[in-house]
């Protein structure tokens, strides 16, 4: 069989995962990598592709795939590493966590399912760390330096571009350890935290600050920050969760999922933990919501030893197989699911909850009702409509609400020095990240608003980029008027 035909000699090799039973019983990573050959073989598959829609359309990075691909089937795993970071800070991140969608983007994605490019970029980076490739090389510095609020994917990856264009870089992060919703918000069975200290570590030799325990704004000011630097990047990311306001939500027992995940993820690294203590153990969990965190909350009551787990969604269940209304190469609306969804629990759709039930203040039940998508007359959008008859009640001691984030929540260095914001309080900025107030600059979930690991790396270093440009003018933030100073 020619060259140009190893797509149809190797078929798609999937990600593989621990057994199930196996894995609920502990918090470590349920994926298990592709051994070298089945890289190398995957690599093959791409190499007759002549229109790389994976790299153009389907990468939030612009990641250029084809290239360190061709290198790994050559096993030229540095040349490969090396174009992977061109546009890639921390691969190990993205491969583990990205839904991939430069494989939904794939050539071959509708005839003999795409390449796994995720497991690809994942053995690049893994072999750059196991080769000894990714050793510190400090820069040459320019004498300006950088403050960056926020140790989440925009924030550490602007400070990698920074940090590497020869800026002094300086990370705050208010939580005990850096990392963001990285370290705290994915569960340790998705991302073991030991990757991200082997990355921070790496940071850390390149010259790189972090100063943990310290709120930009409420802690330090824009006065002091305008006085030790050039610029000042906001990366805190989008904090502020949807909330259900249905009767009942006061009761005990019905909780953010954030916090929630937060509290496992801290348990697990031997962090204490602020009162209310939240564990599924023996409960009747109800998730609300969804999406991916909702399917973290899945894994995690399980592993908690959660008695049953179920998990709401108001939107109607997608179909099986890509939809007609997301053809090739877009991103398919289809059912997916997780690893968690694998392990057990049962998953309900176009269903809402109406009322929360209590017994001595503690939720008990959880009053539900299903509904119907439709348009109604002067509507672009179809909504949902409760449909008589289908009310039913789940017994519930343990509900989480993940049903998204709605804005970025406080920050006080945004509301003291009025920096522009929409209606829902996403920072509003220019092209090359600036806010309204020259000098400080924005990146991430707090601007774009909750969006893919992905995508607030790859805006992180695009705003990097900007605030380079500007500083290689001769600008540099001003201290303005400190109110708390005045006063």
């Amino acid at each position: 069989m020619g060259e140009d035909k190893r797509f149809l000699r190797y078929p798609r090799q999937a990600a593989k995962y621990r057994p199930v039973p196996e894995r609920i019983g502990d918090f470590l990573p349920v994926e298990v990598a592709l051994t070298e050959a089945e890289i190398v073989a995957q690599a093959a598959r791409c190499m007759a592709c002549g229109t790389p829609f994976c790299h153009g359309y389907g990468c939030p990075a612009m990641n250029v795939i084809p290239e360190f691909v061709e290198h790994v089937h050559h096993r030229r795993w540095r040349a490969a590493l090396e174009v992977l970071l061109e546009t890639n800070s921390f691969p190990e991140f993205t491969g583990r966590l990205c839904p991939a969608p430069c494989e939904a983007a794939c050539m071959l994605e509708p005839v003999t399912g795409p390449t796994s490019i995720r497991q690809i970029e994942l053995a690049v980076i893994e072999h750059g760390f196991a080769s000894g490739a990714m050793a510190p090389a400090p820069p040459r510095r320019l004498g300006k330096s950088v403050a960056i609020a926020g140790s989440g994917p925009a924030g550490l990856a602007a400070a990698d571009v920074l940090n590497r264009a020869g800026y002094q870089v300086v990370v705050y992060e208010r939580a005990r350890q850096p990392g963001g919703m990285l370290r705290y918000g994915v569960p340790d069975f998705k991302l073991d935290k030991s990757v991200i200290d082997r990355r921070l570590a790496l940071m850390r030799a390149e010259g790189i600050h972090f100063e943990t325990g310290v709120a930009v704004g409420e802690d330090v000011s824009r006065r002091y920050l305008a006085a030790r630097f050039h610029a000042v990047l906001l990366a805190g990311g989008a904090r502020q969760p949807r909330d259900l306001d249905v009767p009942g939500r006061h009761l005990e027992g019905i909780h953010f999922a954030m916090p929630y995940l937060v509290q496992q993820n801290k348990r697990g690294a031997g962090e204490p933990i602020a009162a209310p203590q939240i564990h599924a153990a023996g409960c009747k969990v109800l998730i609300i919501g969804g999406g991916d965190t909702g399917a973290d909350c899945l894994g995690t009551a399980w592993r908690q030893g959660g008695a049953q787990v179920t998990q709401l969604e108001i939107l109607p269940e997608p179909p099986r197989a890509r939809s007609a209304a997301t053809p090739w190469p877009l991103w398919p609306d289809k059912l997916r699911e997780s690893t968690s969804h694998q392990e057990g629990g049962q998953r309900l759709w176009s269903t809402r909850a109406t009322e929360f039930v209590g017994d001595a203040g503690r939720v008990c039940q959880v009053r539900c009702i299903k509904v119907a998508w439709t348009s109604p007359a002067g509507r672009r959008l179809p909504a949902p409509v409760d449909v008589p008859g289908t009310e039913f009640v789940l017994d519930a001691d343990l509900v989480l609400l993940a049903m998204g984030f709605v804005g970025p929540g406080a920050n006080r260095l945004v509301e003291d020095h009025g920096i522009q914001t929409d209606a829902r309080g996403f920072v509003r900025r220019a092209a090359n990240g600036m806010t309204s107030v020259p000098g400080i600059f924005a990146a991430g979930d707090l601007c774009q608003g909750p969006t893919l690991v992905v995508r607030a790396l790859a805006d992180g270093r695009r705003v990097a980029q900007g605030i380079a440009a500007w500083l290689e003018q001769g600008q540099r933030i001003q201290p303005g008027v400190d109110e708390r100073a005045a006063e």
